[in-house]
Parts: C-alpha cells; structure tokens; sequence
C-alpha cells in the first residue's frame, strides 16, 4: 500500500511530531539552551552601560566582573561580584550594550 506525504503530514501533526522545526530553531528556544549545545555556541556575558545614582555617570562594565566597579566620577561602588554575574547596586540602571 502507498501512503500519500499529506497522511504522513496529518498523522505527524496530530501526534505532536511538527511542533518545532529541528533545524530552525527559534531565537527564544535558543537563549534557554546550555551555550555549549546551542546551535551556534556564544557567551552568556555581556557589556553595559550602567548609571551611577549619585552622580549620573555612565559607565561601561562586565555583566561577569569579578571585582568591585567604582564609579570613575564619584568612587560610589555600582557593583559587586558573586560567584557568577555581578550584582548591581540599589538604583542603578543599566542598558545592555550591542554586540559588534
């Protein structure tokens, strides 16, 4: 018996198989994915521009700083490190910076 391409579609879809296409992932899909089994390995650290509360300086820092960033202008810590990402202090703001 020879089965048409358009039963083998339905079939497929009603059992859940067409969800998601394995070769075009979707951005999103990729962001929550390891970066070492992402389809396109890359970093999870990134650049910012962060504000200083007391003196609105901006700044360029690391997400993954392993030290204390202070503010160049007034010496106001914007940061301090954990283990992994560095937190930021109450009140300042950030902006992520472009990859280039």
């Amino acid at each position: 018996p020879v089965v048409r391409p358009s039963v083998l579609y339905c079939l497929a879809r009603d059992m859940g198989f067409l969800d998601s296409d394995l070769r075009f992932p979707s951005v999103q899909s990729q962001r929550s994915v390891h970066k070492k089994k992402r389809l396109v390995q890359g970093p999870n650290a990134f650049f910012m521009d962060v504000k200083c509360v007391r003196c609105s300086r901006v700044s360029v820092l690391y997400s993954h700083a392993t030290t204390a960033v202070a503010c160049p202008g007034c010496g106001f810590v914007l940061c301090k490190p954990t283990g992994g990402k560095a937190v930021l202090k109450e009140g300042c703001s950030f902006r992520r910076k472009n990859d280039q």
